[in-house]
């Protein structure tokens, strides 16, 4: 049982390994802290002090502030080693429940040790007890072992931390690296072959780099990002001032100043989810504040889960709005853990496209297509950096999201198991054949209330007059086209688009995730395979 025994699987807290790992990371803002203190007294040095001694005194302040900083990424990598240990605790102790569950209903009793007895007060056939007992202690076996894993895995990377202590946190890598257009599996081949100092001295040095990388595990990328954080900040507020100083100002000043300050909201709010922990930990996988900005955040480790979303939300979505997409992700994952709490989930919130601003843009394709080939890549890394058996990978995309999923799929292949279309103008396909996913594997929902399943209407009259009620029906329903076909090709859900229908429930076109909405469950249903 590797060591992980039953009472102490039953009494272990996963919430005290998850608060310890917040902690380590916390001590990031020290980190800064103090390096900005030796910067400023290196400035101070140079203004006051000339000279060969100066010169070596101010070499030996920028050292230290150099071995100073490259402590943070293993401040951050001690907070994931710990988060992963809570989660995985948390699904062993969900299995041991389980199979707790299963010796009651087979009126069968569990010891303090973990010994299955039959009950006393019950009398079963002796062939059944036997098959029961063997159930419940395989059942048993099973979460203890997961344990025992979860606590090796853990201990051997803090090890190696508390190792580089004494050796050196990083150290630079080799020449050479793969090009920005490399595959994901030969970017990932290379980083695989780095020591964990160099590992952690590019992750250090270069995080742009890295953080944006795909086929580099998501934990080395949300270290690369975290680290890069306060810069992101920084360039939305020297875009703030700038705008500020203008006199008099342009037009359109204020329209931009509003957009800085909800992208910084937007910033400030993941910012802030990051810095709390909780359950699942996210990782922060990508970020870019300019434009209307892009965000890729994961709420568990896509790369040690056994089901994995990446959701693609539609029209107008923004680092501004990233907090809320995220928590309809979250919704999604915690459906995942209600139906099947011994198993493994990750959410992808994938926002790293150019979603359109208005209807006048949701009209065209183009910015699905412009979009598809990140999407691709990004399917493509989490297949190569994914530990273990392969995950079974879905795609959800959301009214514009679903066309970016459709189109990218179509023209340039995911790497996913199963595709759904949630509140779908069409998904650039007039059969689910073209998506390249297995059969039975597409998946589609639409309200009864959503304004897209409206626009189905084939008389030209009910169309007018849907025209003059939804804006958003003016742009996804059309007076030339009839029966199932929408904006962008055959409605996905209709059955004969020739694939799987789920219940959307009466909402509107953002009513998928409302609680109680059985749309979640199907969402979820089809995450986890059932």
């Amino acid at each position: 049982m590797s060591g992980v025994g039953y009472r102490q699987l039953w009494a272990a807290d996963p919430s005290g390994w998850r608060a310890a790992g917040v902690a380590w990371a916390g001590l990031t803002e020290q980190v800064d802290r103090r390096a900005g203190e030796l910067r400023a007294a290196g400035g101070r040095l140079r203004d006051g002090w000339s000279g060969a001694a100066a010169t070596a005194a101010g070499s030996r302040l920028v050292a230290l502030r150099d071995e100073l900083t490259s402590v943070a990424p293993a401040l951050i990598e001690a907070d994931q080693v710990l988060a992963e240990l809570a989660g995985r605790l948390t699904v062993a102790k969900a299995r041991l429940a389980d199979a707790v569950a299963q010796a009651g209903a087979a009126g069968l009793l569990v010891d303090r040790s973990g010994g299955v007895h039959v009950d006393p007060a019950r009398s079963l056939s002796t062939e059944r007890d036997g098959a029961a007992a063997a159930r419940v202690t395989a059942a048993l076996r099973d979460a203890l072992d997961g344990a025992g894993v979860a606590d090796r895995l853990a201990a051997d990377r803090l090890d190696e931390l508390a190792r580089a202590a004494g050796t050196g946190w990083a150290s630079p890598p080799p020449p050479g690296r793969p090009a920005l257009d490399a595959t994901p599996t030969l970017v990932h081949a290379w980083w695989s072959g780095l020591t964990p100092a160099q590992r952690r001295w590019l992750i250090g040095h270069e995080p742009a780099l890295v953080g944006r990388w795909d086929g580099v595990p998501a934990t080395d990328r949300d270290q690369a990002n975290r680290l890069h954080l306060g810069v992101w900040r920084e360039e939305l507020l020297a875009e703030r001032r700038e705008l500020l100083s203008r006199v008099p100002p342009l037009p359109l000043t204020s329209l931009r100043l509003r957009g800085v300050a909800g992208r910084l909201a937007g910033l400030d709010a993941l910012a802030g989810r990051l810095a709390a922990g909780g359950e699942p930990r996210a990782y922060l996988l990508g970020l870019d504040p300019a434009g209307e900005g892009r965000v890729v955040m994961a709420l568990g480790d896509p790369d040690r889960a056994d089901r994995v979303l990446t959701y693609v939300p539609g029209m107008t979505a923004g680092l501004d709005d990233a907090p809320g997409e995220l928590g309809r992700a979250a919704r999604v994952l915690d459906r995942c853990a209600a139906l099947a709490p011994g198993e493994r989930s990750a959410a992808v919130l994938w926002l790293d496209y150019d979603a359109p601003d208005s209807l006048t843009e949701a009209a065209s394709a183009g910015q699905a297509r412009d979009a598809g080939p990140a999407l691709h890549r990004f399917q493509e890394g989490l297949r190569a950096t994914h530990e273990g058996l392969p995950a079974r990978q879905t795609v959800l995309g959301h009214s514009y999201g679903s066309l970016v999923v459709g189109v990218a799929a179509r023209e340039h292949g995911l790497a996913a198991d199963a595709l759904v279309f949630v509140g779908s103008p069409g998904v650039g396909a007039a059969h689910a054949t073209e998506l390249g996913v297995p059969p039975g594997e597409v998946w589609a929902s639409s309200a009864s209330g959503d304004v897209i399943r409206a626009a189905r209407s084939a008389d030209e009259l009910g169309h007018r007059a849907l025209l003059g009620a939804a804006p958003l029906a003016a742009v996804l329903g059309w007076p030339d086209r009839t029966g199932h076909e929408l904006r962008f090709g055959h409605d996905p859900s209709d059955p004969g688009f020739g694939g799987r229908v789920f219940d959307g429930g009466r909402g509107g076109h953002t009513g998928y995730w409302d609680p109680g909405n059985p749309a979640l469950d199907g969402m979820a249903r089809v995450v986890l395979g059932r």
